[in-house]
């Protein structure tokens, strides 16, 4: 079990992206392997936002075709989408009282940090070295 980050999936939807190839080789892979792998809505919201924004990604999509990949994503049986459970608030006091020195953008990380907690999920693939602050985590960069 793991769940893939955001910046996973842009490099598997850029073509011109020097990662493009090994990100997409294992996005094809997770959706047709008989596997349990995970995603948030924070992340998918994430891809929605950067795939489709001009200043950001060199060639941006429109959102019907940012939407069309994830609905790609979303479509793979083994896929689940981690989502808040009622101990939520706890598991983010718990760990703003772990990891006091959070701020700032941090914060997205922090609410998908907490999701992975809540359902015992401890290995993300990701090539943000973020992650490492977060130590009961396992970032795994794809790519290196």
């Amino acid at each position: 079990m793991f769940v893939v980050d955001t910046n996973i999936l842009i490099y598997a939807a850029d073509r011109d992206s020097a990662f493009h190839d090994r990100c997409r080789e294992l996005l094809d892979e997770w959706r047709h392997k008989a596997a349990a792998w995970y995603l948030t809505w924070g992340v998918l919201y994430e891809f929605l936002r950067v795939t489709t924004h001009p200043r950001v990604f060199r060639k941006p999509w429109s959102a019907s075709q940012a939407w069309s990949f994830v609905e790609a994503l979303t479509a793979s049986p083994f896929l689940g989408i981690l989502i808040a459970t009622e101990r939520h608030a706890d598991v983010v006091s718990e760990l703003i009282g772990e990891l006091p020195h959070l701020s700032g953008n941090l914060m997205h990380d922090l609410q998908t940090a907490a999701l992975m907690r809540e359902h015992g999920i401890k290995r993300i693939y990701t090539r943000d070295t973020d992650f490492h602050r977060f130590p009961f985590l396992e970032p795994v960069d794809p790519v290196t």
